[in-house]
């Protein structure tokens, strides 16, 4: 199994705007969570490593939602090369992991290149002014390690960031399967994992 780490983008950086639809058609817009904190997780159906994390990560992405944290889902993987990734499929796989956050397809990729998405997952929380406090890891469990998986990192600096302390400054990366770029649009920074 291939493993791709995260780019760790710089802390502060602003929060890319974006425009997507979910599986069902219906257009969810970045500027809808003006003055809430949000937290962006780049996700595929068919990753080993999101369907590692998945029902945890729907399960905390509930909790931060009830702390008034904004969870968004996006698919940015190329459905012609992995028809598992398909808006279809992404309802179903939605349906069966008890995901009830906004589950997106970006299609052209545009979405995950202004982020500088590498992985799935990919993580990316931004605080109510749409910085970022955290990039990295969900936790330290992998499909192979045998760690349980918890969501630590990421609930840790959830709380720091809707309790108004900081987030803590040290993070690791994430680390998962490359984003299935579409032939030649793969990104400078991406490099095959």
């Amino acid at each position: 199994m291939a493993e791709t780490p995260s780019i760790m983008l710089k802390l502060g950086t602003a929060m890319p705007e974006f425009e997507l639809q979910d599986f069902d058609g219906k257009v969810h817009r970045s500027r809808e969570y003006d003055q809430k904190p949000v937290l962006v997780i780049f996700m595929c159906n068919h990753c080993p490593f999101v369907k590692h994390i998945a029902d945890v990560l729907a399960t905390r992405a509930r909790e931060f939602e009830q702390e008034g944290v904004a969870v968004v889902g996006i698919n940015s993987n190329d459905a012609v090369s992995q028809p598992a990734d398909s808006p279809e499929k992404m309802k179903e796989f939605a349906a069966e992991r008890g995901i009830s956050f906004p589950y997106l397809y970006d299609e052209d990729q545009l979405v995950a290149r202004s982020f500088n998405a590498a992985c799935t997952p990919d993580i990316f929380l931004f605080d109510r002014e749409h910085r970022l406090v955290y990039r990295g890891q969900f936790d330290d469990s992998r499909p192979s390690n045998g760690k349980p998986v918890t969501g630590d990192d990421l609930a840790r600096a959830v709380d720091a960031l809707v309790s108004g302390k900081p987030v803590p400054q040290e993070q690791k990366a994430s680390l998962g399967c490359n984003i299935k770029w579409k032939a030649g649009n793969a990104p400078a920074y991406f490099t095959m994992g």
